[in-house]
């Protein structure tokens, strides 16, 4: 049984819509680059204006797109050295039994002393060392065209489609600015390491190529997160959420929505339909957002907006249902702390509504979490 699961999977499980989000822009990828970019300058009669390689560079870019294999400088750099790699082989090695390795070899050699290591690479070269006619038709300009301009513009693309489908590409730098606009590190990757110190554990354990040191912070502040929720014992949602709930339906008025959070200081409103069924969550910035973008649709300023907004003048065909948030994260009685607090550890949302068979039985925020968390340090103290 261990043998079978030795050679079994070992890529965790994606959904369907992240698979068909991958697959669609390696398409629109490759047929750009190879209908508008490299086609027009590279001569098709030799068949390598659309090499291969852009094939497994596109399984990178837009499947793994957080792989330090991935980033612009490791496709780019890679692909265009091992080009000129394979030339200079096919020129200067004429037995192809001896000139295919060789270039392979060479190629992996060059890429990693120019930190650009990038597995298409190798195909790069062997693509050049098995075409010695096409590289005396083309030379070394075959590393200008199709190479580096068609990896240049599969990077773009990627860059492009990854932003449009919510994924980030090229990856975050350890000291780059948070969504907020600030220095400061997101909350869950504040570790007190030096971007040197995660880079030494990623050399120790041999994971450079595997893991930017931006993942690792992420990665190790979630497994503190995890770690934290363990030692407050096994709290489910049941234990601490809001039970006795205020709601809005639907077709609930936006003035009355801004109305209920001011009179209870609430941050989020769940929206429900009959019987309790859950619509969605309306957070308090939802309503400031419409305003604003009502503001500018009106030509007003975004106060004047919002007292208007507050004083029920507003255009009334306006719902809650319009603003409501219907995606995010969700969680049953029985969800356990451990998994509540990743969800709302990098202020993405406020509260996470709790379901039972599509009906909402509660609700959990932040303020609920702390709370319990403070109890269960006052008790353990307590009892030690």
């Amino acid at each position: 049984m261990s043998i079978l699961r030795s050679v079994g999977p070992v890529v965790a499980q994606v959904s369907p819509q992240e698979a068909i989000r991958a697959g669609f822009g390696a398409f629109v990828g490759l047929f750009v680059t190879g209908l508008f970019v490299l086609s027009p300058h590279v001569d098709m009669t030799t068949g390598l204006y659309l090499v291969a390689p852009f094939g497994a560079t596109s399984v990178l870019l837009f499947a793994i797109p957080n792989s330090p294999l991935a980033q612009p400088w490791s496709a780019v750099i890679g692909n265009t050295a091992a080009a000129l790699v394979g030339v200079a082989t096919c020129i200067l090695v004429p037995d192809a039994t001896l000139r295919i390795p060789i270039a392979v070899g060479v190629a992996i050699a060059v890429t990693m002393l120019c930190r650009a290591v990038h597995p298409p690479a190798g195909a790069v070269a062997m693509t050049a060392a098995m075409s010695p006619d096409a590289v005396a038709h083309l030379g070394f300009l075959f590393a200008l065209f199709p190479i580096a301009t068609g990896t240049l513009a599969l990077v773009g693309i990627a860059a492009i489609y990854a932003r449009l489908t919510g994924r980030r590409y090229p990856f975050r730098q350890f000291e780059e600015p948070n969504k907020h606009g600030t220095a400061s590190p997101e909350p869950s990757e504040r570790l007190g390491l030096s971007e040197t110190e995660l880079s030494e554990i990623l050399e120790r354990y041999r994971q450079s190529f595997n893991l930017g040191v931006e993942d690792l912070a992420r990665l190790i502040g979630a497994a503190e997160l995890q770690a934290a929720a363990h030692g407050v014992g096994p709290l489910t949602a049941n234990d601490f959420m809001s039970k006795d709930l205020i709601t809005v339906t639907p077709e609930t008025t936006l003035p009355r929505v801004a109305e209920l959070f001011r009179e209870h200081r609430f941050t989020s409103l769940p929206v429900v339909g009959r019987e309790a069924a859950f619509h969605g969550v309306i957070f308090q910035m939802h309503l400031i957002d419409w305003a604003g973008q009502d503001a500018r649709n009106r030509g007003l300023s975004g106060a004047v907006a919002l007292k208007r907004l507050f004083g029920r003048d507003t255009r009334r065909s306006v719902r809650a249902g319009d603003i409501m948030k219907t995606t995010g994260p969700r969680a049953s009685s029985d969800t356990p702390l451990a998994a509540l607090l990743p969800m709302m550890a990098n202020g993405d949302v406020d509260a996470v509504p709790v379901l039972e068979a599509g009906h909402i039985v509660g609700i959990v925020t932040r303020t609920d979490i702390i709370a319990a968390m403070a109890r269960q340090l006052v008790r353990k103290n307590t009892v030690s």
